[in-house]
């Protein structure tokens, strides 16, 4: 990318966020639930990306998504810590790609702890394939001009001679 002296980037204030610091294992084993919980906020997020297409226009979208996901693995550990450790634990030691077919029981377990003490059900099967409409507080961005340019060749006049062609018309199965 090439920068120039008009873009402004933002400082490392701006930029600077608590950071999630978790395992592979650990996110995997949060993460529909994860979706669920802070779904609004990643929509908000990837909208912005999609309408503005600017990374610096979206950063308080992102800060957001990033707060609601530290609130989500704050209240897990909170209320099912045990059972998270032991499905994380799970995934990550089961397998080499970290399937989810050899770790059903203990997903099961979680699974009713978060639906018990935080009302976060799993999400279907291809809940997060779906289209939903997200409504959203942000004005739209303005629409792009679509460019119109002037016929570069001016047109035949009407009384300019036509002779027939040379060789024959092009359609000649309708002659």
């Amino acid at each position: 990318m090439v920068i120039t002296n008009d873009i402004t980037l933002p400082t490392d204030e701006e930029l600077t966020v608590q950071e999630l610091n978790l395992s592979t294992s650990a996110l995997r084993a949060g993460a529909f639930h994860l979706g669920k919980h802070c779904e609004n906020q990643n929509n908000e997020f990837m909208l912005c990306r999609q309408e503005l297409d600017d990374p610096r226009a979206c950063i308080n979208e992102g800060k957001a998504v990033t707060s609601c996901a530290l609130d989500f693995f704050r209240k897990v550990k909170k209320t099912c810590h045990e059972e998270f450790l032991q499905y994380a634990t799970c995934l990550d030691k089961s397998s080499g790609n970290m399937a989810f077919g050899h770790c059903r029981k203990t997903q099961g377990v979680f699974d009713k702890c978060v639906s018990d003490n935080l009302g976060i059900d799993r999400p279907e099967y291809g809940y997060f394939t779906r289209a939903k409409i997200h409504s959203t507080e942000r004005e739209a961005p303005p629409k792009a001009i679509k460019k119109e340019y002037p016929d570069a060749t001016p047109g035949l006049p009407d009384d300019y001679p036509k002779p027939p062609a040379k060789y024959g018309s092009r359609f000649h199965w309708l002659e």
